[in-house]
């Protein structure tokens, strides 16, 4: 990780607002942000920028996607595909040495990674999630803050645990579903599904991607 080199956002979003101040705690330079709205110039107190030419960017510069929806997030990732990226993982955040945080990815404050897990490119683990041991998450996921995972526990590509839910030890949850807030996950989720409720039940299915 460097401390000098210069960071931008992609996505100036109430997630960015989130970012920005990981970045602030780990001392990391954020020059500014990139968002395609012509109507935004600024947040908080940096520089929006409306194309990568207008930022100046440079070979060296780094670049975490600070948007929280996922599909949007993985379009913008294959467009910005020959670009340098960059975690942000706040300071409070507790992250076993023994585990790997993928390129991209967000950890916000008072996460804890156990040991033996595996997290994706370009993943949200927000506020206070608890990743247990051995867990797979993958890429352009997002798992909620209050979110609990048990031990061996795998997500899919591109789905979003909902706000509070818990996923009981060994389950696999497939790609680009969701989980609904507060639900609780106690067998296995297939790809697409839309999940809620205490136990689970699928209630519909999204489009594939």
């Amino acid at each position: 990780m460097s401390l000098t080199n210069r960071i931008f956002l992609y996505g100036a979003s109430g997630h960015a607002k989130v970012i920005c101040e990981i970045l602030e705690a780990q001392g990391r330079n954020l020059y500014g942000l990139i968002d395609d709205n012509p109507q935004i110039t600024s947040l908080l107190d940096y520089t929006v920028y409306n194309t990568l030419q207008q930022a100046a960017v440079e070979p060296e510069d780094e670049f975490i996607i600070s948007i929280g929806n996922n599909r949007i997030r993985k379009i913008v990732a294959q467009k910005l595909s020959g670009v340098k990226v960059t975690n942000a993982i706040h300071p409070a955040a507790v992250i076993s040495p023994r585990s790997s945080i993928g390129g991209g990815t967000v950890v916000v404050a008072n996460v804890c990674v156990n040991v033996h897990s595996t997290i994706g490119e370009h993943v949200i683990l927000n506020t206070n999630c608890s990743i247990d041991h051995d867990c797979v998450v993958g890429d352009f996921a997002h798992i909620s803050p209050g979110v609990a995972l048990a031990g061996d526990v795998h997500i899919g590509e591109g789905t979003q645990i909902g706000i509070g839910a818990c996923v009981k030890q060994g389950v696999r949850i497939g790609k680009w579903a969701m989980v609904g807030a507060g639900a609780v996950i106690i067998r296995d989720v297939p790809d697409y599904a839309v999940v809620v409720g205490n136990p689970g039940r699928v209630i519909k299915m999204n489009q594939p991607e």
